[in-house]
């Protein structure tokens, strides 16, 4: 009866693993993530939308279950043996060998041609893709010749990981099948099919170049250290010609929460899954904890760990977890094992200033910032620097908003500088969190700070009840000030521990207590994740470990809050800060 079960279809759903798998994830039978579920839902709602107009896909479950039992005879390159997938790999691998377009002549095109997948370590993500690379590289057909498939990464030796898990995995094939054997070889750092001239090979930033780029598969591996999208742009911009490319994203969280994998191809995921974003050629698998204290509940580790659903590994892995957990909590170092072994984005330095959830937490875009007061604060920089403006906004029960306008110099040429600050300023400018100077030299132009303070107060008429600003390099902006007839309360704000101790204490905790709020504003954002904190016994005041990387934002904010946190909407006085 189960065996009949299972090849039953009932209003275009066939109950094969994928199936199964979505039922017990979806009705909580197998504990997973809430962006888990949502890509389940996702399976389950597009079989019900099979044969409609406007959606083109179908799902083909013999070609997912071809393709599954191929992975299934690979061998695990450490223990040489077959390596059974557990029910999650099947999904996955069902999501990308079952569903397809069929296009007017009867073709069928693959569907998902970009494919975004994170867990924690250690859970099989790497030989589930290699599975992939093998199959298309010994038996894809579109292209019938010249198939290129490449395992990339941020450094070669992190992309020759999975390159060298395919070529085990080759090996033993060619130990079993004389036909593969007499078909495939192995020449140093590159694996050729003979017969169709297809190969797999490592390719990282430092490789060279490589002749007739376009690739087919391309698998990159912990993009979460990728500090750009050089290598996915590499990958994407080589596969216009291909129908049935496809993009493989496999890493676990990291500590860079500035890294395109968190500010990109992770919300990108998000938006995806809460259809804020349709994109029907994109899947992703995301095993996660909904909430950052879960991972002090066992019964929760199985969301970032999905391979605890396999009994036979349970205890072991169990084990290994609790382990890791307790070293971690006795040297009062959390970190990283909260981003490697339960798929956590944190900031990898202690003295961090602001936690990123408690900052996305203050986030609020409903925030309506017309006709209210406002405090400004600027952080002027070197000409061919960033400079920096913030605003903060008294709202009603003595809470406040706060938000930043930067302005790029593009001394040197805007390229460079986005590449060598790793922000893309010219998308900045685009979403107007940032302006680029127009000034052919490439310095900042301290007029067109000002006219956008102007012209920000004019049209959201605000009043100012004062402006803050660090005396270095400021003459020429106060000058500029008095000739435009400016005359709000100017206050010079010193940059040391004394002056700077207590605001920088005090904004840090209302937007722990959401007594302080912001927009959303991903410079600002950036240049939060970036601010560490200096310190001199208890006093702080917020600093940046690198030099390229950006503060000038947060720091404009800080400046404004040395006097918006002492803001009495009803006569102006001091008053104690909450």
């Amino acid at each position: 009866m189960h065996l009949m079960m299972m090849t039953m279809t009932t209003n275009n759903h066939v109950k094969d693993s994928a199936w199964l798998y979505c039922q017990m994830v979806i009705n909580g039978d197998l504990l997973a993530s809430d962006a888990v579920i949502k890509t389940c839902q996702r399976h389950i709602d597009d079989l019900d939308r099979q044969g409609d107009s406007d959606f083109p896909y179908k799902y083909f479950p013999k070609r997912a279950k071809k393709f599954i039992k191929f992975s299934e005879m690979l061998p695990d390159p450490k223990t040489g043996e077959a390596y059974p997938l557990a029910g999650f790999q099947k999904f996955i691998q069902s999501m990308l060998y079952g569903w397809y377009e069929v296009r007017e002549d009867k073709r069928r095109v693959r569907r998902f041609k970009k494919a975004f997948i994170s867990m924690a370590r250690k859970n099989g993500k790497s030989i589930l893709v290699a599975g992939i690379a093998l199959y298309e590289f010994l038996f894809g057909k579109d292209p019938k010749m010249s198939r290129q498939i490449f395992c990339t990464a941020n450094d070669k030796k992190q992309a020759k990981i999975i390159f060298d898990m395919i070529r085990k995995q080759l090996e033993a094939l060619r130990r079993d099948f004389s036909e593969i054997k007499e078909n495939t070889k192995r020449i140093r750092e590159e694996l050729k099919n003979l017969m169709d001239e297809s190969f797999i090979m490592p390719l990282s930033r430092d490789t060279g170049a490589v002749d007739g780029f376009e690739p087919y598969i391309g698998i990159l591996d912990e993009y979460a250290a990728s500090k750009t999208t050089e290598m996915l742009e590499l990958l994407e911009s080589g596969q216009m010609q291909l129908e049935n490319a496809l993009n493989i994203i496999i890493s676990t969280a990291g500590f860079n929460l500035n890294a395109p994998m968190y500010t990109e191809e992770y919300k990108y995921a998000k938006a995806v899954l809460e259809k804020h974003v349709i994109d029907e050629e994109y899947f992703c698998f995301i095993a996660e904890h909904d909430a950052e204290d879960e991972y002090l509940d066992e019964k929760c580790w199985i969301k970032s760990n999905p391979l605890l659903e396999v009994k036979s590994m349970f205890d072991a892995t169990m084990k290994f977890l609790r382990k890791r957990l307790d070293r971690a909590i006795e040297n009062q170092d959390l970190n990283p094992v909260l981003v490697k072994n339960f798929n956590m984005w944190r900031q990898h330095s202690k003295e961090s200033y602001m936690d990123a959830f408690d900052w996305k937490a203050a986030e609020d875009k409903t925030i309506d910032i017309r006709k209210r007061k406002v405090i400004i604060g600027i952080d002027l920089s070197r000409g061919d620097d960033l400079t920096a403006v913030g605003f903060v906004y008294p709202l009603e029960e003595d809470k406040f908003h706060i938000d930043a306008h930067s302005f790029v110099a593009t001394k040197g040429g805007l390229a460079a500088k986005e590449e060598r600050d790793h922000i893309n300023y010219t998308m900045m400018a685009e979403n107007n969190y940032a302006t680029i100077t127009d000034l052919e030299t490439g310095t900042i132009n301290i007029d067109l700070m000002l006219n956008h303070i102007e012209n920000h107060v004019m049209e959201n008429e605000l009043e100012i009840v004062s402006i803050c600003y660090d005396r270095a390099m400021s003459n020429y902006m106060i000058a500029e000030m008095e000739k435009r007839g400016w005359d709000y309360q100017l206050i010079d704000v010193a940059q040391g521990f004394l002056t700077l101790s207590e605001p920088t204490k005090q904004l840090r905790l209302g937007v722990i207590d959401k007594k302080i709020t912001h927009s959303g504003n991903m410079l600002l954002t950036i240049a939060v994740n970036n601010a560490v904190l200096d310190k001199v016994n208890d006093a702080q005041k917020i600093s940046k470990k690198v030099n390229r990387e950006k503060i000038d934002p947060i720091i404009a904010v800080v400046n404004a809050w040395t006097e918006a946190m002492f803001y009495d909407e009803t006569d102006g006085a001091s008053f104690e800060f909450w």
